[in-house]
């Protein structure tokens, strides 16, 4: 495959946990465990985009170059789309969306998601879904639901119940699951440098706005997204301090005895 780069947004604001890519899990900062995912990842470059002087400080100090970005963007991809243009990269660069609380993610879906959209002459975008088995998450509306078309595009995202099966549902919600029938969003993309270009001309669009989904963004403006599914999501990032210690848990773990 064609190489790819990876930026890495970073904001130090968070409701649930101010300075969260600065938090320390396993003796080093959360963003700088990102980092390290991503390196894993072989990106031709590792970008940091953040709003904050000492989260740059801390991951040039590891060896990561920083972006300090504008603090107006509403969302993870504007900040990219104005990293791709600081930077100067071409149209034709592929650049992967890694968020700074996702520690966890392996380096081969950062990988699988790059290649597919390097082998995809549909879409300028690509995205991951896994299958949902659950009737509680499937009826959560914190896990972004997506229907694909017969191509694997996405049709649209949600935070409701889609789709929403009539007759399956008048009964028991677990029954009404149809195994391949619902897919959870994971919330990783990769796109073209091309494509940014003109995300960052877009306003905001009431779907958006109501749903409170970037993505939604893209398909309103009649771009497609390419969907992935993967055999299981990647285990969940940093929201809460419980996220934290669960995390903590995990690369303790992984780092071995002496961490």
């Amino acid at each position: 495959m064609a190489g790819f780069k990876i930026v890495i947004p970073a904001r130090y604001a968070s409701s649930r946990l101010p300075g969260k890519p600065l938090l320390q899990i396993a003796g080093k900062a959360m963003i700088l465990h990102v980092c390290d995912r991503a390196r894993e990842a072989k990106a031709e470059q590792v970008i940091v985009a953040t709003d904050c002087d000492e989260i740059a400080e801390c991951v040039e100090g590891y060896g990561v170059t920083a972006v300090i970005t504008r603090l107006d963007h509403s969302n993870g991809t504007e900040r990219i789309a104005e990293v791709c243009e600081v930077l100067g990269w071409q149209d034709s660069d592929l650049v992967v969306n890694l968020q700074g609380d996702e520690p966890l993610v392996p380096a081969a879906v950062i990988r699988s998601l790059a290649s597919a959209l390097d082998h995809c002459d549909t879409a300028c975008v690509a995205t991951l879904a896994t299958e949902i088995s659950d009737g509680a998450e499937l009826f959560n509306p914190n896990v972004v639901k997506v229907v694909l078309d017969r191509d694997g595009h996405a049709l649209y995202f949600s935070r409701a119940t889609i789709p929403w099966d009539r007759d399956g549902f008048a009964g028991d919600a677990q029954a009404g699951l149809v195994a391949g029938g619902h897919k959870r969003h994971i919330g990783m993309y990769a796109y073209s440098v091309e494509f940014l270009r003109r995300y960052r001309e877009w306003p905001v669009t009431g779907l958006e706005r109501m749903e409170s989904l970037e993505q939604l963004r893209i398909l309103w403006n009649g771009e497609r997204v390419l969907v992935v599914t993967v055999d299981s999501a990647p285990e969940a990032g940093v929201d809460t301090a419980e996220d934290l210690v669960r995390v903590e848990g995990v690369l303790r773990n992984r780092m071995g005895p002496g961490v």
